[in-house]
């Protein structure tokens, strides 16, 4: 009979208590209890607490942990979120393009990108494919007020409170078995063979583990500063390093609708989220600050909002894009900020602290030797960070866009990753198919090794499967940012027929009014949003 393991989370957050509750709810089920899990956060580390965008993969947590949809959206004060709007991406001219999350492919050959290269491309290609860009645009949910019986059903994620929906997951935890610790970590005792024994807190608890998970955001207290694991810094492809937030409450000020979908809008110097929560919106500028100061920056975004916003307070968060040599070290695993950060432009923060968890889980150290476990943990984290970092960089790279300093840098052939700069040859050659990411490695990319020169014996580069993003979202990138526009020009000729849409995506739409509520109704009916537009709150 093996032995009873114990885990200590160190750091509380969306990202400590998604680890605890996960892997609690994953491992410790049917009646087994094979795992001991604890998490520690300091009641002395203010939290920062930002709207929060997701991407589909949340449903697996939320299913394993047992989560309710209309339950949790009730407590986070979920939305839902069916695709990312980009506003001034390509020019500054106010157009815009979506990242869809559902869309109609023909079958047994399809050649959508095809016919839409080939046409005049005077309708936007994801909405040729796809009905959710103008389901968005109409402001309508993903769901119907009853039963469904809408054909194929929209695929949505959510946004939400990510401090709320820690607090929802520490109450499932606990209430679970989950040990609670408010207190502060002030030393780390090691053991003679380099692993953490246990940790020391303010008011003199010692709590040992046989696994440690580091959730304390950059501080990274166990896997930098008592292990000593190196940061890869990756700045050099994307610049942005901080963020101005703020909140716009609705009874401060409500646009009248609920927007089913996260905002994505370029400004001078970086780009602006809006996210929608039931009691409030949620901004971010992201932005360089080589480009522009801090108080240009908070200048900008309120006059983005509006008359408004000068009274709203707002906040700047300053961040670092790279990962973690190793995310695995001996018996310490770092979740979150202490792992890996890259912006979020594609919503991917939170999943990269779900797919941390559900890796942690899936390689669990139930025997003595961990090496083997965090070999494969670390190979396929770091591929995962680069196959994101590709595809945020794209957004970047292929803009037209020259009006500020930080547009004219950011279009530099230095900022653009060489796997990417593969990519886009490649694809110059040949459309798109799912098998270009099949063991990615594509003529011109560089055989340049991972960093991690604790990985003893793995000399490959970093490959991209398309696990997160496939073949649908870099056609949506690419065509909704005229990639190939030259050379369909060259190739075709200026005389090209209109641009068509799918009669299935047609009739979706034609019927879509009818069958789908908008957003804010929806979210009135089904998990109680206060009725802003009638001034009942």
């Amino acid at each position: 009979m093996r032995r009873k393991k114990k885990v200590l989370v160190v750091g509380g957050g969306s990202a400590g208590w998604m680890a605890a509750a996960y892997l609690d709810a994953a491992l410790n089920h049917d009646g087994q209890s094979v795992v001991d899990v604890g998490l520690i956060e300091s009641p002395d580390v203010p939290r920062i607490g930002v709207g929060e965008a997701t991407i589909p993969n949340i449903n697996h947590i939320l299913s394993v942990i047992g989560i309710d949809q209309h339950a949790f959206m009730r407590r986070v004060d979920g939305t839902f979120k069916q695709s990312i709007k980009y506003v001034n991406w390509v020019d500054n001219d106010q157009s815009w393009y979506y990242h869809p999350f559902t869309r109609f492919r023909k079958t047994p050959i399809d050649r959508s990108a095809e016919r839409w290269l080939m046409s005049s491309r005077s309708i936007p290609f994801t909405e040729t494919v796809s009905p959710q860009p103008i389901i968005c645009e109409l402001g309508l949910s993903p769901q119907m007020l009853g039963r469904w019986d809408f054909g194929t059903e929209l695929t949505a994620a959510y946004h939400m409170n990510a401090l709320k929906f820690a607090d929802y997951l520490c109450e499932i935890a606990t209430s679970r078995g989950v040990q609670h610790y408010l207190d502060h970590v002030v030393d780390v005792e090691m053991t003679e063979a380099g692993n953490i024994a246990a940790v020391k807190t303010k008011n003199d608890l010692r709590l040992e583990a046989d696994l440690f998970v580091d959730c304390t955001g950059f501080a990274a207290v166990l896997i930098e500063k008592t292990l000593g694991t190196r940061w890869i810094d990756c700045s050099q492809w994307l610049l942005c390093n901080r963020a101005i937030t703020m909140h716009v409450p609705y009874e401060h000020h409500y646009p009248g609708y609920v927007r089913p979908y996260t905002t994505a809008t370029a400004l001078s110097s970086g780009w602006v989220w809006e996210i929608p929560l039931q009691g409030k919106r949620s901004l971010g500028y992201v932005h360089s600050s080589d480009f522009i100061s801090e108080e240009d920056a908070e200048r900008e975004l309120r006059q983005f909002e509006g008359a408004h916003a000068d009274s709203l307070s707002a906040r700047t968060v300053h961040f670092k894009t790279g990962y973690r040599e190793q995310a695995w070290v001996k018996n310490c695993i770092s979740i979150g900020l202490a792992g890996s950060f890259i912006e979020p432009l594609e919503s991917t923060g939170l999943y990269l602290s779900d797919l941390a968890t559900v890796m942690m889980t899936e390689h669990f150290p139930f025997g003595d030797d961990m090496e083997p476990l965090a070999f494969r943990f670390n190979r396929i984290m770091a591929n995962r960070f680069y196959e994101i970092l590709d595809f945020i960089n794209m957004h970047y790279c292929l803009t037209r866009r020259n009006d500020t300093p930080f547009w004219r840098e950011i279009r530099n052939p230095e900022r653009v990753t060489d796997r990417l700069k593969a990519k886009f040859e490649f694809w110059r050659s040949k459309p798109l198919s799912a098998t270009d990411f099949e063991d990615q490695f594509l003529l011109g990319q560089p055989d340049t090794p991972l960093p991690s020169s604790g990985q003893f014996g793995d000399f490959r580069a970093p490959i991209d499967t398309a696990t997160i993003f496939g073949i649908d979202s870099y056609e949506a990138i690419l065509y909704g940012m005229d990639f190939l526009r030259a050379e369909c020009d060259a190739r075709y000729g200026n005389n090209r027929p209109a641009s068509t849409v799918y009669p299935e995506v047609l009739q979706k739409l034609q019927l879509a009014p009818q069958k789908l509520p908008p957003h804010d109704v929806w979210l009135q009916r089904m998990v109680g949003m206060p009725d802003y537009s009638s001034g009942r709150t």
